[in-house]
């Protein structure tokens, strides 16, 4: 497809890497971006407003993820489902959590589990009726079909596997 070919409405952040069948992941990575960006800003801001200003957005997430289900999580469980590679810096997050008082790690055998403290549960609490008040509210007026938004969950689910695969890919080359 050449560029006169390609339907305007296709938006990429790099044209050079836009090839002839390349259009649509190209725009797919740029969306991606933008949303992460996106995605990034608010967790931190949400925080920020639920009363702590000093956390990374990766710590966020971990202390979210300790949280939940109120069940004790190890460092490879965490790595593992926020599909994170370098346990160095969740570790390090890890650390900073305990050190805020936000979560407790138990040794048990080798391995440390963590909790959340009354403390970190308080606060992803906070947090949570502040993303009902000002996020959850603005995606009820996305689509009048709840599924849109578990169907787009998916289908991310299953690109990070395609790319997941193709790092491994890339790795042998």
């Amino acid at each position: 497809m050449t560029n006169s070919e390609r339907p305007r409405n296709m938006i990429v952040s790099s044209r050079h890497l836009a090839s002839e069948d390349g259009w649509q992941a190209s725009e797919f990575e740029y969306g991606l971006i933008i949303a992460y960006n996106g995605f990034a800003r608010w967790v931190s801001r949400c925080m920020a407003t639920a009363g702590e200003q000093s956390l990374t957005v990766l710590e966020i997430l971990i202390l979210h993820h300790v949280n939940h289900r109120a069940r004790q999580k190890r460092l490879n469980d965490i790595c593992f489902l926020l599909n994170i590679e370098d346990t160095h810096t969740v570790n390090y997050a890890l650390k900073k959590l305990q050190k805020a008082g936000l979560i407790a790690g138990e040794k048990v055998g080798k391995e440390i589990f963590y909790r959340v403290t009354p403390v970190g549960e308080s606060l992803c609490e906070k947090y949570r009726e502040i993303r009902e008040e000002c996020l959850i509210d603005s995606i009820k007026h996305l689509d009048n079909d709840p599924q849109t938004l578990s169907e787009t969950a998916a289908i991310l689910r299953m690109m990070s596997g395609i790319y997941d695969q193709a790092s491994r890919a890339a790795s042998s080359i």
